[in-house]
């Protein structure tokens, strides 16, 4: 889970346990209000629990190029990560030869 989920589930979730419970048992409740309250606020906790144990996630996969073939003509022999995008490593070992205008031999993070 990515940090941005985890803080957004936890804030959620404290407003979730908090809030509408809150609301509910200020106005003198009948037994299903206060039911309804007390399972809103376990679903809330147990919410919260869970994204405070939650590890982060991977750096993501390990992408690898061995003895790849010829780029001509703007192909690419290896790989290609437009824009520097993708997470996790990238290796490239005895790539192929590269001729010809925009062909790239090896690991290619241009837009």
């Amino acid at each position: 889970m990515s940090r941005g989920w985890k803080i957004t589930v936890i804030v959620l979730a404290v407003v979730g346990v908090l809030s509408t419970p809150l609301i509910w048992l200020l106005g003198s409740p009948g037994a299903g209000q206060l039911a309804g309250a007390t399972v809103q606020a376990a679903v809330g906790i147990a919410a919260l629990v869970w994204a405070l144990f939650q590890r982060p996630s991977s750096a993501g996969p390990a992408d690898r190029a061995v003895r790849t073939g010829k780029a001509s003509r703007g192909g690419i022999t290896g790989i290609r990560r437009p824009g520097g995008r993708g997470r996790g490593s990238a290796t490239a070992e005895r790539t192929g030869s590269a001729s010809g205008e925009n062909s790239v031999s090896g690991i290619d993070y241009s837009n």
